[in-house]
């Protein structure tokens, strides 16, 4: 009997941590099995996996590189026959801008992971330098995938996109992690923490020079790794409080380490749509974040789940008074319940995905 289902193959560049593996791996494996047919094809190694996949077809290409991997996308696109084809990641999505003159009967989504060309100005200059060019990639496409307010409007009006090529849906609560308790909270020496890649964008220097002006006693905890690490810890040498913080590689238990701390401290310049300071606000954890284009501002309401900052002083305050206030963690859980749970999340990627059915007859 032929499979009815929309077939939609969804491409990653690995499993590795990271915010696009994680929400494609959970929206792949989510949405309904009895309407769509998910495969993922990932072109890493299973052996760097962390999310794990149940109950699609997954397939590893085992390569390094993606310049390496394109012969082989191409051939499975071709024996694979998807109707619909995700990819998530700018390099992979560039690819496939090129593979929609190819395969003219199948639909190629980008999903789109931070505001372009912000992003690029802290991890790849020659993409400021040839947007021109770049923005071509994102008009081949049939469609984008956005994650914020910003990241559409950056699309719409620095490459001229049309509006009716993108298709906003925020990142849902893609992990089952408890709300913590009001006794969970310490109280003498107050915990920070900050989970994400150690990267330039993600400005954890200026929340270092922040909170080394607090005059009380606190700790840091530091979740992640990347090439930044070294530059990190020197200068929390420098301005002399290494003592005061903790640092692990990788966890996949954020929920416990979001629950131990009073708040959760975000320096990013730029963000797609922060999934830690999603999840921490899922655990009752406030958040105190830098304004910076992206969802943060989408995420955090001042007063109701943390607060946002115009700058650093305002970033030193905004601590100061979260550390003041009673915060109740049912009420910090609930604000982002009500908006980004996966029960209202996953079914706008079911609708996108039946709407392309109908609309372009597949």
């Amino acid at each position: 009997m032929k499979d009815k289902r929309l077939k939609i193959l969804f491409i990653l560049p690995s499993l590795k941590a990271g915010g696009a593996e994680r929400i494609i791996s959970f929206v792949s494996t989510s949405i309904d099995k009895t309407r769509f047919h998910s495969i993922l094809l990932v072109l890493g190694n299973i052996e760097d996996a962390v999310y794990p996949i149940d109950g699609i077809e997954v397939h590893y290409l085992s390569k390094k590189r993606l310049l390496h991997s394109i012969r082989e996308i191409f051939g499975f696109i071709r024996s694979q026959k998807p109707q619909v084809v995700v990819g998530s990641i700018a390099h992979v999505n560039r690819v496939l801008s090129v593979f929609r003159f190819i395969f003219r009967k199948v639909i190629f989504i980008g999903r789109e992971a931070s505001v372009d060309l912000i992003i690029a100005k802290y991890t790849n200059k020659n993409r400021v330098k040839y947007w021109k060019l770049y923005k071509n990639y994102y008009r081949n496409l049939h469609y984008v995938i956005c994650q914020s307010d910003d990241m559409a409007d950056d699309l719409v009006n620095r490459y001229n996109l049309s509006e009716e090529k993108i298709v906003l849906i925020n990142n849902p609560i893609s992990v089952d992690i408890p709300m913590k308790s009001n006794t969970e909270q310490s109280n003498d020496v107050k915990r920070f923490i900050t989970i994400g890649r150690f990267n330039l964008e993600k400005g954890h220097d200026r929340i270092l020079r922040t909170i080394s002006k607090l005059n009380i006693p606190f700790h840091y905890t530091l979740i992640g790794d990347g090439p930044e690490k070294q530059n990190i810890f020197d200068l929390a040498e420098e301005l002399q409080m290494r003592d005061k913080i903790s640092h692990i590689p990788y966890t996949d238990d954020v929920g416990k380490y979001l629950a131990q701390n009073d708040l959760f401290l975000q320096g990013s310049f730029v963000e797609g749509f922060p999934n830690t300071a999603l999840e921490s606000c899922v655990v009752g954890t406030p958040v105190v974040a830098f304004k910076c284009m992206g969802g943060t501002r989408e995420i955090i309401e001042n007063d109701i789940n943390g607060y946002i900052a115009n700058d650093t002083e305002a970033y030193l305050q905004c601590i100061k008074k979260a550390l003041n206030k009673d915060w109740d963690p049912s009420k910090v859980r609930h604000s982002v319940m009500r908006k980004f749970s996966k029960e209202i999340i996953l079914p706008q990627y079911e609708d996108f995905f039946q709407g392309l059915r109908e609309k372009h007859n597949i």
